[in-house]
């Protein structure tokens, strides 16, 4: 009985404990999982038409979530051992002429039978040398395929050639084995002959088809954090023994060394880098002196259904939306400016005290985007710069080590305009890239790029396609990242 209870006990510790969440032990919280998708067929099997001899290869293609099983049937018979998306059947005889071949695909939402694809057998001079399959599976960029061809008939062994035409770049024919392998670069459709020669000189050839489509990357982010610090230059951040912190990250991740604010003074810089518009130089304005309806980060976030946070060092208050106090400048919190937010309560409920950053991030419920306010001092406005280094040690590198960000995470931390540069509007500026699954490791970019670009980046990041102001046409940031770039 004793032994009993601490089983379901341990049961509930540890069933809380779920992939994509962050929890502190075994609490007993739980998180569900996504909904299991039913498979659903996409290319349905297809005729194939062999001589007697002759193999024929059913294939088929699905969506659902994985994994997915297969049962391939003859006549309405499930066949032993064809169990994979692609059947080669043994070699036919003229008794499979006309023979109907379905397949059940399954997993744990459901189950899905194809159209029947029918086999006709025709016959065939015995050992005559024939290329087989008649077709092949389509292909996707950037994904590895492989695809093998044979023979009959003949006096092996078989050498393998690309008569005419060209396959698709990056695959290659081996010539002793018949297999078409590589990872293809680019879509589109591929017509070639390939030819066959046996051991006796005979040989064969077969006209083939090859598509590969393009493949669409998923966003590559699932959370983004920017965190602007105030009025340095370049020279006085890259290098200096006042930020050992920042400048360990430069080495580890990435910099972007030819960043250039865009105006003087502060606020058109942060309007920038949340609506692609400088908007104004006012830094007097409030957000209830200056409200901004312009298309912004807000607004194409909540429309493509992520979630935000302002968190921002000394706010009064949850929603506060009026005049500087205290530490707190509000012309460094551009997203208390957005119409979207101050005409939206339930928006207005993202504008948060820093102390909520923490809290989140222990939780596992950062928002997909964060935009980190540091008080005057602690961005270096009022204070040195190794006060705000100091800072981002004490209150960024948790993040950074945080499980769920190193997986998925990508941290901007950019400088709103120089101490005293104008060059190109706002002067050059330190701006670190920072993303522990995707840096390309100590990268230093020698690009061109202001806070529009940045803008671009955080977006685009989250997957969100429609970009306010001239992010849309801005440089785009993937260059400091190992994935391949969403298109």
């Amino acid at each position: 009985m004793r032994m009993s209870l601490f089983l379901r006990s341990t049961t509930f510790a540890c069933s809380a404990i779920i992939v994509g969440s962050t929890l502190n032990g075994c609490s007993g919280r739980t998180s569900a999982g996504p909904t299991p998708t039913a498979p659903a067929i996409t290319t349905q099997p297809a005729s194939q038409t062999v001589s007697a001899g002759q193999t024929a290869t059913f294939t088929v293609a699905a969506t659902g979530t994985p994994p997915l099983s297969y049962q391939w049937q003859k006549n309405g018979a499930s066949v032993s051992g064809a169990t994979s998306s692609s059947y080669m059947t043994p070699a036919a005889t003229t008794a499979d002429n006309g023979a109907q071949f379905r397949v059940v695909l399954s997993n744990t939402a459901g189950s899905v039978t194809s159209g029947a694809a029918t086999l006709t057998v025709n016959s065939a001079p015995p050992n005559q040398l024939q290329v087989t399959p008649t077709s092949l599976p389509d292909g996707q960029t950037q994904t590895a395929y492989s695809a093998t061809l044979q023979a009959t008939g003949g006096t092996t062994p078989y050498s393998w050639s690309v008569s005419s035409g060209s396959l698709p770049e990056g695959l290659s024919l081996a010539a002793a084995t018949g297999v078409i392998s590589g990872t293809p670069t680019v879509a589109g459709t591929s017509s070639f002959t390939v030819k066959v020669t046996d051991s006796a000189g005979n040989s064969a050839s077969a006209s083939l088809t090859l598509v590969i489509a393009a493949t669409t990357a998923a966003a590559p982010f699932g959370h983004v954090v920017i965190v602007v610090e105030e009025n340095t230059n370049y020279a006085n951040v890259v290098g200096s023994s006042q930020g050992p912190y920042l400048n360990g990250l430069i080495t580890q991740y990435g910099s972007a060394t030819q960043y250039y604010a865009n105006t003087h003074p502060s606020i058109g810089n942060y309007m920038m880098l949340t609506t692609g518009q400088v908007l104004t130089n006012d830094d007097s304005q409030t957000p209830r002196s200056f409200p901004v309806s312009a298309d912004n980060v807000v607004r194409e976030l909540v429309a493509a259904g992520k979630t935000w946070k302002s968190y921002a060092e000394d706010l009064p208050s949850v929603g506060y939306t009026g005049g500087d106090t205290g530490n707190y400048a509000v012309r460094h919190n551009p997203l208390a400016y957005m119409t979207d937010v101050q005409n939206n309560a339930s928006q207005q409920q993202n504008l948060v005290p820093f102390t909520q950053f923490p809290q989140d991030l222990a939780a596992g419920s950062l928002p997909e985007f964060s935009f980190i306010v540091p008080n005057l001092c602690d961005d270096a406005h009022d204070c040195s710069l190794n006060v705000a280094d100091s800072w981002l040690k004490t209150n960024i590198d948790p993040l950074i080590k945080n499980s769920v960000f190193q997986k998925d995470g990508l941290l901007i931390i950019v400088f709103d305009e120089s101490g005293n540069d104008n060059t190109n509007g706002g002067g050059r500026v330190a701006a670190v890239l920072v993303s522990p699954a995707f840096s390309k490791v100590g990268y230093s970019s020698t690009t061109f790029y202001q806070h529009q670009s940045v803008l671009r980046l955080i977006l685009s990041g989250l997957g969100v396609k429609i970009l306010p102001g001239s992010a849309a046409s801005a440089p785009v940031m993937w260059e400091f990242f190992t994935f391949v770039p969403p298109a």
